[in-house]
């Protein structure tokens, strides 16, 4: 069951489009780290009552100590209107109307056609960079859509990693799918978001996947990773080209996950289609720490970064190379058929 508490606001740490993070004055010993969501309930300032959720710290889950601002007191009533009628957190306390560009895309047509576009589906938030970081080094002016999916984190503005690559210049534009939202493209599902991507936002390539946190139950069929073959096939069907980044590690002191993770073997296995698998072995990939390096990012996976497990970077980043192989051929022969 969920555990609420109030609390005053006494400092405000950091404010961003989307997300605040705030310090309350709880004790220590209860944690005081809180993030609001101003899409959801508005902006917080210091002095303010606020009631938080704290069920996720209490339990000791990877929310890296944060409570979650759910109502702020020192209000009696706050409003934001909203684009159109799709609703997101459907029948919760906080539902909200953020529309959909599904709501001005009319009937389906031809335009739902991917026609090639290569879609990289990721198992963890944290191998979005090592595509992007990969892509963007072999086809810098071609531009890189993220599709976030709702397996994981819901709100789009939580994502410290996607605030640091659009800074960094490494993905061009968001969509947030399913009840994920915060994108600046909001879509009902994984298969308007991959045809929004294109259409909407001239997505050269994608990279899709859930957003931070992810859910593993030691299972074969209970974790997030499996919406590697959900984001596949439907890439597939829509007439694009599925690309896998693998999970693999050399580090993690887990079994499942040593060599090529369970997540991505199991996923693979319940694929419809027939997506493009690479590996560092079979693909020449760049120094991904050190690209990320470059860009002044600093992206860990499990709290550990390139030095640390350097075999899960290069597995992540070679689906990026083989994604921007496939843009860069399917502009080249765009380019010859309009010359012809």
């Amino acid at each position: 069951m969920p555990s609420f508490r109030t609390h005053a606001v006494v400092e405000i740490l950091s404010d961003r489009p989307g997300l605040q993070r705030v310090r309350l004055d709880s004790p220590a010993a209860e944690g005081n780290l809180a993030y609001a969501l101003t899409q959801l309930i508005g902006p917080v300032a210091v002095g303010d009552r606020v009631v938080v959720n704290t069920t996720a710290v209490e339990l000791g889950l990877g929310t890296g100590g944060w409570h979650v601002v759910h109502w702020n007191l020192s209000r009696e009533a706050w409003a934001s209107t909203g684009p159109g009628h799709i609703m997101k957190l459907r029948y919760t306390s906080l539902q909200v109307d953020t529309g959909a560009a599904d709501e001005e895309a009319g009937e389906s047509s031809d335009t739902d056609d991917l026609r090639g576009l290569p879609v990289v589906a990721c198992a963890l938030h944290s191998q979005v960079a090592c595509v992007a970081a990969t892509f963007k080094a072999l086809a810098p002016h071609r531009r890189l859509v993220y599709v976030m999916t709702d397996g994981a984190a819901l709100p789009l503005a939580l994502s410290d990693l996607v605030h640091d690559l659009r800074g960094a210049g490494l993905l061009d534009a968001t969509v947030t799918a399913g009840q994920a939202f915060g994108g600046d493209v909001e879509a009902v599902n994984i298969h308007s978001g991959l045809a929004l991507a294109r259409r909407a936002l001239g997505a050269d390539a994608v990279v899709a996947g859930i957003g931070p946190g992810a859910v593993g139950t030691g299972s074969r069929l209970g974790h997030t990773g499996l919406e590697v073959a959900t984001i596949v096939d439907a890439a597939a069907v829509l007439g694009g080209r599925g690309v896998v980044a693998v999970r693999y590690s050399d580090a993690d002191a887990r079994a499942r996950h040593r060599g090529v993770s369970h997540h991505t073997s199991t996923a693979l296995e319940l694929c419809h289609s027939a997506p493009v698998v690479p590996s560092p072995d079979g693909v020449e990939v760049p120094d991904v720490g050190a690209l990320l390096r470059s860009r002044g990012l600093k992206v860990t996976t499990m709290g550990r970064g390139p030095e640390h497990d350097p075999a899960f970077f290069q597995w992540a980043g070679a689906a990026g190379v083989v994604a921007a192989r496939l843009s860069l051929d399917a502009h080249v022969a765009g380019a010859d058929v309009a010359d012809a």
